[in-house]
């Protein structure tokens, strides 16, 4: 009896350290007094801060976001009726419209949150099978969003497509009906590579947040998931439309691989918006309102191999005053957590949502932006930010300068360049095409499209793939390895020195504390309860008459 009576005290003293261990992290963990806070705007990036939000609300935030476009978002927050705005684009002062586009007056911020790429899904039949394979220049893009080419036979797309040819179709744009970044995006593209398609049928130059739907051909939906459900739906064969590639990945639904600068079709995966925007320019001028808002020219223009052409930033505003009106210390200390949780921890479901992480100079400086919620009110707790604690899938903490995403981007497949293939593999699978046995898919998984099936690669000379086959890469990492050359971030982009990382976030050892008292109450009960149960199934002698 003397045993167990000692397992039992061992037992007891246990549970009393793990319970004021308890009640002390509890005291810690309540010590925060949040706020809920609301925002509205973009749905090019609403699918992840969904997820974001869902993430954060088991730990007492509350965030309401609405899409709704990203002119309503911007017009919102200049109203004060909301929190904060999520858009792709700055505020434009004056818009296409002749209205003003400006925060009224109201201080605030840009605060870039997520990476991804502008995508062309598409509803295109030959009998009663869907075609997942469509390859389009931008060209041919162009032309289509103008009304220049206006059916799936026109030998522009069996150009692009290497002579395969599509069925007598009408071609069906679907555009945005509402004030969209995702449209300010796509026609600031063409305004900057096809300025003599896009600036007749615009009627002047630059871009424009509401896209001028033209005769009867286009159908117009408000917001992304509109576009995407019209497309898709049961009337859809012959349509085209834009949306983040996050939307055609959660339908499951095919894209198109637009030409790149370097002659190959390739999708927006997290790889290729990657490589894409290491060509980004991120204006510096800390005193003006433009600071971290993007220049994309290098990105259109980008010659890897690997890039996507339409690839982008979006932006969180948020409120700088000291008086703002809508803003109180517990809603400040919310909108902090909330983004030190998305621009950290969250940007690892970037990629499997079919967005791209940031890099570490955007998040480093997003760090900053939020110290302006600290400037404006002192009581705001912004301690213990570490970058290193991020986890993010594009930082090298042994060189800063590397995005690791990008370095390990596989080169696209010999079936994708001009003039070969198309590849027989299907696109919105959110997997990168590639020639290289066990190249990384975005899902971790090890296994990524091989560039072969049917149509298979085109033959050039001496029986080689169609044109140049594309630099090798190492089967395991997907790094190059030789006959090209790993992208770098530009040298105009900021980044964050090695003595600006500060030590392991609190709340972080709060977490694996609450984890380790569990364990401790595991091994030291279990053992206990098993000899209590055993104890009690063991027959007793005498007991039966």
């Amino acid at each position: 009896m003397i045993r167990p009576v000692r397992a039992v005290t061992r037992a007891a003293l246990a549970i009393a350290l793990a319970m004021s261990l308890l009640v002390g992290a509890s005291t810690s963990a309540h010590a925060t007094v949040y706020a809920q806070i609301e925002g509205t705007g973009s749905t090019w990036s609403e699918l992840i801060l969904q997820q974001w939000i869902a993430d954060v609300d088991a730990n007492g935030m509350k965030v309401v976001y609405t899409g709704g476009g990203s002119t309503k978002g911007r017009k919102d927050f200049s109203q004060a009726s909301t929190d904060f705005a999520i858009s792709e684009i700055p505020y434009q002062g004056t818009d296409e419209r002749g209205q003003a586009d400006t925060s009224n007056g109201r201080p605030y911020a840009y605060l870039p949150i997520v990476a991804g790429g502008t995508a062309f899904t598409y509803q295109l039949k030959i009998g009663n099978d869907l075609v997942r394979n469509l390859r389009l220049s931008g060209e041919t893009l162009a032309k289509i969003f103008t009304n220049q080419i206006t059916n799936w036979n026109d030998p522009a797309i069996t150009k692009d497509n290497n002579g395969r040819k599509f069925p007598s179709l009408p071609i069906i744009p679907v555009v945005r009906s509402d004030g969209s970044g995702t449209t300010a995006q796509f026609t600031t593209w063409m305004d900057n590579q096809y300025p003599n398609i896009w600036r007749p049928y615009f009627g002047q130059s630059g871009l424009t947040s509401y896209y001028p739907k033209k005769g009867d051909r286009m159908v117009s939906q408000a917001g992304s998931d509109q576009v995407m459900n019209t497309i898709k739906g049961f009337a859809g064969n012959g349509m085209i439309g834009y949306v983040e590639y996050s939307y055609p990945i959660n339908a499951d639904y095919p894209v198109v691989k637009v030409e790149n600068k370097a002659g190959y079709f390739v999708e927006p995966t997290q790889y290729n918006t990657a490589v894409a925007l290491t060509k980004a320019k991120i204006n510096q001028d800390k005193s003006s309102n433009l600071y971290l808002t993007q220049i994309l020219d290098g990105v259109y223009a980008n010659a890897d191999p690997r890039s996507y052409p339409i690839s982008s930033y979006s932006y969180m505003i948020i409120p700088t005053g000291a008086d703002d009106p809508r803003m109180s210390t517990a809603k400040r200390q919310t909108l902090a957590d909330f983004m030190y949780y998305s621009l950290c921890a969250g940007q690892t479901k970037a990629g499997p949502y079919g967005y791209s992480p940031l890099p570490l100079n955007l998040v480093q400086a997003g760090f900053e932006q939020l110290a302006k919620l600290k400037t404006a009110d002192a009581k705001v707790d912004l301690t213990d930010r570490d970058v290193r604690s991020c986890n993010n899938p594009t930082f090298d903490g042994k060189n800063l300068n590397r995005n690791v995403l990008a370095d390990k981007a596989p080169q696209p497949a010999a079936c994708d360049k001009t003039g070969a293939g198309p590849c027989g593999t299907a696109t919105g699978t959110n997997k990168p095409s590639t020639d290289a046995d066990g190249a990384e898919g975005t899902d971790g998984s090890g296994e990524g499209d091989k560039g072969t099936g049917g149509g298979g690669p085109g033959n050039g000379p001496d029986g080689a793939p169609g044109g140049d086959t594309p630099p090798s890469v190492d089967p395991d990492t997907g790094a190059v390895t030789g006959g090209g050359t790993t992208t770098t971030t530009d040298g105009t982009a900021i980044y964050a020195s090695p003595t600006e990382l500060a030590s392991a976030r609190t709340s972080d050892d709060k977490t694996f504390g609450w984890l380790a008292v569990l364990e401790l109450l595991g091994l030291v009960l279990l053992p206990g309860l098993y000899v209590v149960t055993m104890r009690r199934r063991r027959p007793q002698t005498g007991a039966r008459s």
